[in-house]
């Protein structure tokens, strides 16, 4: 019996050890290639080395201890996780959206983001800042921390702000028994009180930042794609409540006057920027606010309102006014030393190919390595997580991707993510 005993406490011993270093098993990473997005370098022949959910070292050469868990990237470029600025998990626009609204559950919406979010982070996007949705996006993020989930690293602002008739009035294009009179708690915001409440009611309900619709847009039930649609006091309101909550706020916005006010008012981000002249462009460095260009989804819009009755009548004509124009705003706005953020405003297009919007920066006039840095170091900063994510060096969390050719000789490339690891765990190796 005593002898019985001893074995099977030498195998649960042994057993004990056996799981400790598995769980504690250190990866090496061999790079063919290195992005340094914080210098703009490529470096060759390098090893990365991960522990649990981070990177403990930066190794020249190639190091293949015994029994290490290696992973070969010798032929691949390896870079940072990407950040995408503007995305929306919960939906993936169609010719059913509109009527959706009204059929789908929150459990629907929910079940489909979950398949959103993990199209998302397979492409090479480690991170997402979701700029709107009905708040289903909130429990996503929080699914993904738990790990119940695959997907991004989510910072979402709930539902946008808008005013009544505004972009992100969720009771636009209603009959009127369903139009009925939303208020602060639905996003609907009509004075300096009504904002104050609302960045208030976003953070009780968790979201991590704040979104706003400054000016009309294109895919709402709405005549004007441009307008003015804040007030410079009731964005002040905003933007202050929200720094008092640790929060930035983002302002979608088509229209040059509602971009003055957001700007004016304390806005750190401009999504989209159509019609930004250079009054506005200088506002825009005198503030410190970054332009998210969303090239991608201007595109996007402007071709599928090409299809009878892909979109609402009253879209169409916006569509093919604003999506023709972005691009070009946005190479003037980098020539004028606008700061630029990588944003895609995925959802309005099929989440996953994301990557394209590198390929049209670099159409814009932006160097290849620029578009990059904007869409790791620069978002980084924005998120306050410059320590945390952006970059491949010590202590940063182990979020690095890998594509087939080096971006600055091939831009396209980015469009064809071929490893991807967040917080230590590869998602995808092929």
């Amino acid at each position: 019996m005593k002898k019985l005993f001893l074995i099977v406490f030498t195998i649960l011993i042994a057993q004990t050890i056996s799981a400790q270093t598995i769980s504690a098993q250190t990866s090496y990473i061999l790079c063919g290639k290195l992005i340094d997005t914080k210098s703009g370098k490529i470096y060759k022949e390098k090893t990365i080395v991960v522990k649990d959910n981070k990177i403990t070292a930066v190794k020249d050469g190639y190091i293949t201890p015994k029994n290490a868990n290696l992973i070969d990237l010798r032929d691949k470029v390896v870079m940072p996780g990407l950040i995408d600025m503007h995305v929306h998990l919960e939906m993936e626009y169609d010719d059913k959206t509109r009527i959706n609204k009204y059929i789908l559950d929150e459990a629907d919406v929910a079940y489909n983001s979950v398949k959103f979010a993990e199209t998302t982070l397979k492409n090479g996007f480690t991170t997402v800042r979701d700029l709107g949705g009905s708040g289903v996006n909130i429990s996503l993020r929080n699914a993904i921390n738990a790990g119940k989930i695959p997907g991004p690293r989510v910072f979402t602002a709930g539902k946008s702000l808008a005013t009544t008739g505004g972009h992100a009035d969720p009771t636009n294009g209603s009959s009127r028994v369903l139009i009925g009179n939303p208020g602060p708690k639905e996003g609907v915001v009509n004075s300096v009180e009504d904002g104050r409440k609302a960045v208030r009611q976003r953070y009780k309900n968790g979201a991590d930042c704040i979104k706003i619709t400054a000016t009309g847009g294109v895919l709402s039930v709405a005549k004007s794609g441009d307008n003015p649609q804040f007030t410079i006091e009731e964005i002040k309101a905003i933007c202050e409540m929200a720094k008092d909550y640790g929060m930035h706020v983002a302002a979608h916005a088509h229209g040059d006057e509602g971009m003055q006010r957001a700007i004016i008012g304390g806005v750190k981000t401009i999504e989209h920027g159509t019609y930004m002249s250079e009054e506005t462009m200088n506002l825009m460095i005198k503030y410190d606010a970054y332009l998210v260009p969303t090239i991608t989804a201007g595109k996007e819009v402007a071709e599928k309102a090409k299809i009878d009755g892909f979109y609402p009548d009253i879209v169409v004509p916006k569509a093919l006014a604003v999506g023709p124009q972005i691009q070009g705003t946005f190479g003037r706005a980098y020539k004028k030393g606008v700061g630029i953020a990588f944003g895609t405003d995925a959802g309005v297009f099929k989440h996953g190919v994301n990557g394209k919007e590198f390929g049209f920066m670099v159409e814009g006039g932006m160097p290849a390595m620029e578009t990059i840095q904007a869409a790791t170091i620069t978002n980084a900063m924005i998120l306050k997580m410059s320590n945390e994510i952006g970059q491949i060096a010590e202590g940063f969390f182990a979020d690095i991707i890998a594509v087939n050719d080096d971006p600055t000789e091939k831009i396209a490339t980015m469009e064809n993510v071929v490893f991807v690891m967040k917080n230590g765990i590869v998602y995808k190796n092929k």
